[in-house]
């Protein structure tokens, strides 16, 4: 139990750091991704405000755009810096001037792969490649109407900057790797320094249980076999008493199997996968056969079909009295809360290594947000409660406890006002 739950807060403490950690990993990287393509724009956007002067040139000469001009510096004082377009240029970028109807007039720099000349004059992304394209207007004598005169494309390659996120995103993955390994070291320290004082008390409450149980035998069977005693002589007893004598009796074998009921938990708890139990070889199509007959008497007295389909031969290695104890908790469960006139069936599956015991009945049901409780010790649904007066609620505990004891397991299936099916799982005897 500690060790399921100890991996449960494992497995939650790691799923917290991975998602912070990807959550974390995944802002700072298009913060990355955004900050360095903002970058990367601006230079093409400068880029391309340089190159748009050689439009005039590259009209009236092809080879003009490839001549290395000074730097001049607002050369006619338009209030703009004149930064020629060559001492910006570099190897990965490209340089494509048009005139007013789209037609290539002339280009620099490397060929990037281009769509057709589009008048589009937003930053697009085309592949590999992030270009802009701007007109190129000229003023007209003393402050007239601008003319459109052409335009200039700027392409720039961005496998370069795509290569440094992905090794950024690597060292990421990297990072978070050595991180969750770490997580998981120190997740699984933090767990086990936990659990071991609720272990502890656990261990500690479990052996007051075994204790206490074990001391309550003698007292009760003392009191038991006093109650009898004195019921064996009626006419000493005033008739008055007689009724509380007949309630201290029902209270003593109450007490008395509630202590049994105790010290057999108890004796399955301290079990350990380690040790080794000495099983001998059961038929258990012939226990299931006796028990089936054994409560025969009770289902017709509650006017309750009890059937069973169990048809070939089943041997597995147990304690006989543990698995009648098992199937008869589960059978006389299905019948305290069987209304009249249901049925209460009783089948076996042979499977390939296991063996399939099915306890169906049309009873009152279970409530889906229940079945996950049925077995926990001491616990009662409102509703079975009330059909059921002078139950522990043990009963399921115990064939669960019996059932994992011979390595197998109990399921259960329920819908409410339509019955309930017991699924035991156990073993074949190999």
């Amino acid at each position: 139990m500690f060790q399921a739950l100890g991996r449960r807060l494992l497995f939650s403490y790691l799923g917290v750091m991975v998602t912070i950690w990807g959550t974390s990993t995944t802002v700072v990287y298009h913060f990355l991704s955004y900050n360095l393509y903002e970058k990367l724009d601006s230079e093409i956007i400068n880029l391309a405000n340089a190159a748009s002067h050689n439009l005039i040139a590259a009209k009236v000469d092809k080879q003009a755009i490839n001549t290395q001009i000074p730097r001049v510096l607002d050369n006619d004082d338009d209030g703009d810096l004149d930064i020629p377009w060559q001492d910006l240029r570099e190897n990965h970028q490209g340089v494509e001037w048009f005139d007013v109807n789209g037609i290539l007039l002339a280009k620099a720099g490397n060929s990037l792969p281009q769509n057709s000349f589009i008048a589009n004059f937003n930053v697009i992304q085309h592949k590999k490649n992030r270009s802009i394209t701007i007109p190129i207007y000229l003023h007209g004598l003393n402050g007239g109407e601008k003319k459109l005169q052409g335009y200039v494309r700027v392409s720039e390659s961005t496998e370069e900057l795509q290569e440094e996120l992905d090794r950024i995103l690597w060292g990421f993955e990297l990072g978070g790797l050595i991180v969750i390994i770490l997580s998981g070291l120190g997740g699984w320290w933090l767990t086990r320094q936990s659990l071991q004082p609720i272990e502890q008390s656990f261990q500690q409450l479990k052996q007051f249980t075994a204790d206490a149980s074990h001391e309550l035998r003698s007292p009760l069977t003392i009191v038991k076999t006093s109650v009898e005693v004195i019921m064996n002589y009626p006419e000493r007893i005033h008739p008055a008493n007689v009724n509380k004598l007949e309630a201290i009796s029902s209270a003593t074998n109450q007490m008395t199997q509630l202590v049994e009921d105790l010290l057999l938990l108890a004796r399955t708890d301290a079990l350990t996968n380690t040790q080794v139990i000495e099983w001998i070889t059961i038929p258990l199509d012939e226990l299931l056969e006796d028990l089936v007959e054994f409560l025969e008497p009770q289902a017709v007295s509650q006017e309750i079909t009890l059937k069973s389909e169990i048809s070939t031969e089943v041997f597995i290695k147990g304690e006989a009295i543990q698995l009648k104890r098992l199937f008869s908790n589960l059978l006389q469960n299905a019948l305290h809360y069987t209304p009249k006139g249901g049925t209460v069936m009783v089948s076996l599956v042979k499977l390939e290594r296991l063996v399939a015991i099915n306890v169906q009945d049309t009873g009152i049901g279970i409530a889906p947000e229940h079945i996950g409780l049925v077995f926990n010790r001491f616990w009662r649904a409102d509703q079975a409660r009330s059909q059921r007066e002078g139950g522990l609620g043990l009963g399921l505990a115990i064939a669960d406890a019996i059932a994992r004891t011979h390595g197998g397991d109990i399921t259960v299936t329920s819908e409410i006002g339509v019955g309930s099916c017991f699924q035991v799982r156990l073993p074949l005897a190999s």
